[in-house]
């Protein structure tokens, strides 16, 4: 993304912070805040950050929770999940129409969310046949998403001899994004962990018939449905 991000920008990134893990909580002894999480994903200082995060609880679009992590309020989280499912609609606008690739797709919709209006994304998802999902496994609904992510962990979680389905990737790396599709890890694909290796930071698995080593974070980012 472009420096100078806008309000729906910072909701958006909010959003995918909260799920599918749930509401933001900070984890335990000396995790990032969400502020340095949002400027990370957004590659802003985490002074721009924070200053953003301050007009969004003054505008009534996070609160502040118990622990101080800031969480969506119901306007904020309404004005959010609008935002995800253009991103969605559009990107299956660029890879079933006009050829780019997921992992491009991600790229160019981010740079195109603002070109659209609310009624622009209706006509394009009503032209597209109301997809279920975006490229990367995402439901279009936010509510279905929300739901479905009861029954799904991040590969990351599970332990050795789990049978599984990517069901979806993480988006927000585009480099992590482009290796996933680089090594056919896909929604879809079926796979078995073979080995945990936490010292070694990554997990074993059976794919396609080959053994692979998948990295720790790559292995958060997929989003899986064991058994």
């Amino acid at each position: 993304m472009a420096q100078g991000h806008s309000v729906d920008e910072y909701l958006e990134t909010i959003y995918f912070l909260a799920f599918p893990i749930g509401e933001y909580r900070p984890l335990s002894g000396g995790s990032p805040t969400l502020s340095a999480r949002v400027a990370e994903m957004l590659g802003v200082s985490r002074a721009s950050a924070g200053e953003m995060l301050k007009r969004l609880e003054r505008e009534g679009l996070i609160e502040r929770g118990e622990h101080k992590e800031a969480l969506l309020t119901a306007t904020g989280r309404k004005r959010a999940e609008k935002v995800v499912r253009k991103h969605r609609v559009i990107e299956r606008l660029l890879t079933d129409f006009m050829g780019y690739t997921p992992a491009e797709a991600h790229v160019q919709a981010d740079l195109l969310g603002d070109t659209f209006t609310d009624d622009m994304v209706e006509r394009i998802e009503e032209k597209l046949g109301h997809p279920d999902r975006c490229p990367h496994g995402w439901p279009v609904d936010p509510d279905v998403e929300q739901a479905e992510n009861q029954e799904l962990a991040p590969l990351s979680d599970l332990a050795a001899g789990t049978r599984a389905t990517i069901v979806r990737l993480a988006e927000h790396d585009g480099e992590l994004l482009h290796w996933f599709y680089d090594q056919d890890l896909i929604p879809g694909r079926e796979l078995v962990v073979r080995e945990t290796q936490p010292a070694a930071g990554q997990v074993a698995v059976r794919l396609n018939g080959q053994e692979r080593a998948i990295g720790e974070k790559a292995a958060a980012g997929l989003f899986v449905r064991p058994g």
